[in-house]
């Protein structure tokens, strides 16, 4: 038998997410019925608004694995080994020789079918 329980969102965790759901729509409100006040202000009380939602949300399990998620995503990016300089621009140039062969190959593929077409509808010539 399996120890570990999963708990589902408890109604707790779902009147956090509408608090939170809450204070960004009233934030957002807040930003455009105060129009006549600096931005800056404005911006910053956004910001203040936004950060206490998101602090209200990452109360909640979803925000919770939200956050592990960030976490583990950021382990992954720096396990991953990155092109060198000049990696990134043999590749670069590898695939604009590619398209522009490809594309004059298309260019005359197109003129071959468009003469063929004219032969037999008996224009142009």
């Amino acid at each position: 038998m399996n120890a570990k329980v999963e708990a589902g969102t408890t109604g707790l965790d779902t009147v956090k997410l509408v608090v939170a759901a809450f204070l960004l729509i009233a934030g957002i409100y807040g930003f455009y019925h105060f129009a006549a006040y600096s931005t800056l202000l404005r911006v910053l009380g956004l910001l203040v608004v936004t950060g206490v939602a998101v602090a209200v949300a990452s109360q909640t399990d979803a925000g919770r694995r939200l956050w592990q998620f960030a976490g583990d995503s950021r382990n992954e990016v720096r396990k991953v080994v990155w092109p060198t300089r000049q990696e990134t621009m043999q590749t670069t140039l590898i695939v604009l020789v590619m398209v522009l062969i490809l594309g004059i190959i298309l260019w005359l593929f197109d003129m071959v079918l468009m003469s063929i077409l004219r032969f037999l509808t008996g224009q142009g010539g």
